[in-house]
């Protein structure tokens, strides 16, 4: 895969390959009812390199992200919106994009010219979406940063893992259920290769586990293993919690899962 990665932050106008732009970025500071209020609106473009999964093999895009805050001083920050779009290069930006998306999120940044990594949630509770670079369809949500690495030295084929910790407002009633600790992710830049469910027998544990505010959570790769802890917070004492799932012939070997007594992985499937 061909890949070049250029970020171009435009503050004025500027020619681009033939696409012309002027950037509307904006900060703005005023003072109503006795509180300060600053509102960002910043614009950056970027262009890709070839080889991007799901387009045609020789072409370059032209991505824009366009991210809104606003936020009262000495307050809390409020939850960001950020809208991503894409452009064949030399499509003119006054035509309608390949994809515009738009959600809350505070930054996005591409990862091996495959995928979109966006930033999202609020100051105390951070996750990810992992979308595909080529079309911005979801692929997954993670509430630990998303691990990207290669298993194949040789063909250099990328996964991507997160572990998902759905909220009470999940609409799938099996993601509801008080035993469960959260889904582990693996995926490649064009689809989920496997969910796996990781619970809990006792309830008193998973909900603590699972809280957003009772415990911290991690997953970490070393020799196509894949390592989750979790953690209770302080003033806890923080009885880290492992589990282990080795990564054999390009997908999660839930068999040979190691897990402490209690803890059960099975797979998942939307």
């Amino acid at each position: 895969m061909k890949y070049l990665r250029v970020v171009v932050l435009i503050s004025a106008s500027a020619a681009l390959f033939g696409q012309q732009v002027q950037s509307p970025s904006t900060f703005n500071r005023v003072m109503k009812n006795g509180e300060e209020i600053v509102t960002i609106h910043n614009v950056a473009y970027e262009l890709t390199g070839t080889g991007i999964p799901g387009r045609p093999a020789d072409q370059h895009l032209v991505l824009r992200t366009t991210t809104q805050s606003e936020e009262v001083i000495g307050d809390i920050p409020q939850e960001g919106k950020i809208t991503l779009e894409a452009w064949p290069l030399g499509t003119p930006f006054t035509q309608k994009p390949l994809y515009s998306v738009t959600m809350s999120g505070h930054s996005a940044e591409t990862r091996e010219g495959a995928v979109w990594f966006v930033s999202r949630g609020e100051v105390d509770v951070e996750y990810w979406s992992v979308l595909k670079l080529g079309t911005a369809q979801h692929l997954f949500d993670t509430y630990v940063p998303p691990l990207f690495f290669t298993v194949s030295r040789e063909t250099l084929k990328m996964r991507y893992v997160g572990l998902d910790v759905p909220g009470d407002d999940v609409k799938d009633a099996r993601l509801k259920d008080p035993h469960l600790l959260g889904v582990l992710e693996y995926a490649s830049e064009d689809k989920v290769i496997r969910e796996a469910l990781v619970t809990a027998d006792d309830l008193k544990q998973s909900v603590i586990l699972r809280g957003y505010e009772d415990a911290g959570r991690s997953v970490t790769q070393t020799d196509l293993m894949l390592t989750i802890t979790f953690t209770q917070n302080y003033p806890a004492a923080a009885n880290p919690v492992v589990v282990k799932v080795p990564i054999v012939n390009d997908d999660l070997d839930l068999a040979h899962a190691q897990l402490p007594k209690g803890l059960h992985i099975s797979v998942f499937r939307r």
